[in-house]
């Protein structure tokens, strides 16, 4: 396992899609899986950098695990910013025009709708969020 920590800031988002491509590229990822994973990345560790220390900033820790069977890579999130679920919040209603949707909740809808697994917990006063991507 890789891990990475860096201030939870909008601009380290490249820096953290950088790193976690690094470890992809060791195992022959795909581009369409490569691409779907950056877009996480780039949801996730957003949402982090704009809302779990505001107005204060923190630390995000990203943790980035190969499986075998089926080859896989694990990507994990750990903040001790404000508690929060993403995945607790209803999806938004896509059958709605832009115009009458609400703002919100489509990135995260993408994240996993994109991803083969997605889930999260809060432990020891720390946001936990774990992507999947078969790959």
């Amino acid at each position: 396992m890789k891990e990475l920590t860096i201030e939870a800031t909008p601009e380290n988002v490249d820096t953290v899609i950088e790193f976690v491509d690094e470890q992809l590229e060791e195992y022959g990822c795909g581009m369409k899986e490569q691409m779907a994973i950056e877009v996480a990345i780039d949801e996730l560790f957003g949402n982090i950098a704009h809302y779990a220390y505001n107005p204060e900033t923190g630390y995000a820790t990203v943790q980035v695990d190969v499986l075998q069977d089926p080859l896989s890579v694990e990507i994990t999130f750990i903040d001790n910013g404000k508690q929060y679920d993403p995945l607790a919040k209803e999806d938004p209603d896509t059958t709605l025009s832009v115009e009458d949707r609400p703002i919100g909740g489509m990135g995260i809808l993408i994240v996993k709708k994109s991803m083969d697994a997605v889930n999260y917990e809060y432990k020891d006063g720390k946001n936990i969020l774990t992507i999947k991507k078969n790959i």
